[in-house]
């Protein structure tokens, strides 16, 4: 350790950052001298860099009604998700195995418990792909940045949990214990169904919407190859989740923020519900 000698009293004042430059104005918080190269503009005057570190570690984020951090909109995460399908798609393209190895069936998932939510990453043609990716690029506009990231993401898996969960479940009765059901299906309509409940809460008209899952779940009945239980599956999963949005938030006050963190308690315990009825199924059988 060393004795560092003292400035003079009558020595120009200099930058705490940067001791060698000589500065006669002086940040507005801290009343430091600050040199051209850690000025920064501030509403009076100009504040050193430190002061304008500092005065953001204070600031509150923006937060939407349900949680979601406010940003530009963009929905990031909903044009990953579509790339990232759209590989696999390429993949399983170039080796059908892929599907064999990713897609959802009760017969096997008990020892491979991964395609539970691998399914929903490959499809069974071009306008399977191709209308699923719509949707979520649709509806992820809107859901995305309400949510945030981290609970759209959670509720995308989630709902493709959920619409596998669902075939498992009415595979036995159907007698389809051996068929393998592909598509990202079950987390687009959980999308669906989180959408309805959060719109509901916001006062906004869901007639189209209802419109458009009427069109669907004909569809899903009339053309074959179409995995109602899957649809309905995730719905439902998506409904659940809406509620756990809408519901579960502690509202803020005078100086205190809004709490979202019973969110993930409410989504771990929709998670573990699944996984239960899951594992129950296959003790069972």
């Amino acid at each position: 350790m060393t004795d560092q000698p003292a400035q003079p009293l009558d020595a120009p004042p200099v930058c705490p950052r940067h001791p060698d430059q000589v500065s006669y104005v002086r940040c507005q918080r801290c009343q430091r001298p600050v040199c051209p190269a850690c000025q920064r503009q501030a509403a009076v005057g100009v504040q050193c860099v430190d002061c304008v570190a500092q005065g953001r570690k204070t600031v509150r984020t923006g937060r939407t009604i349900f949680g979601g951090t406010l940003t530009d909109g963009r929905p990031l995460l909903t044009f990953g998700i579509i790339g990232l399908t759209a590989l696999v798609y390429v993949l399983q393209m170039a080796s059908p195995e892929v599907v064999y190895r990713l897609g959802f069936a009760p017969s096997v998932a008990a020892a491979e418990p991964w395609r539970f939510l691998t399914t929903a990453l490959v499809h069974g043609g071009v306008m399977h792909i191709l209308f699923n990716m719509y949707a979520l690029y649709i509806i992820g506009q809107f859901l995305e940045p309400a949510l945030g990231r981290a609970r759209f993401a959670a509720l995308y898996v989630i709902g493709a949990l959920g619409g596998s969960a669902a075939v498992l479940l009415l595979a036995v009765p159907l007698g389809e214990w051996n068929r393998l059901t592909v598509g990202a299906s079950g987390a687009v309509f959980a999308l669906f169904g989180a959408l309805v409940v959060l719109q509901l809460r916001l006062g906004v008209s869901n007639n189209g919407l209802y419109i458009l899952l009427a069109i669907n779940a004909a569809i899903s009945f009339i053309f074959p190859n179409i995995s109602w239980q899957g649809h309905l599956g995730g719905f439902l999963t998506g409904l659940l989740a809406g509620l756990v949005f809408s519901k579960l938030t502690v509202p803020g006050g005078p100086g205190r923020p809004a709490d979202f963190s019973r969110h993930w308690i409410g989504l771990g315990a929709l998670t573990a519900v699944l996984v239960l009825l899951a594992a129950g199924t296959y003790l069972v059988l």
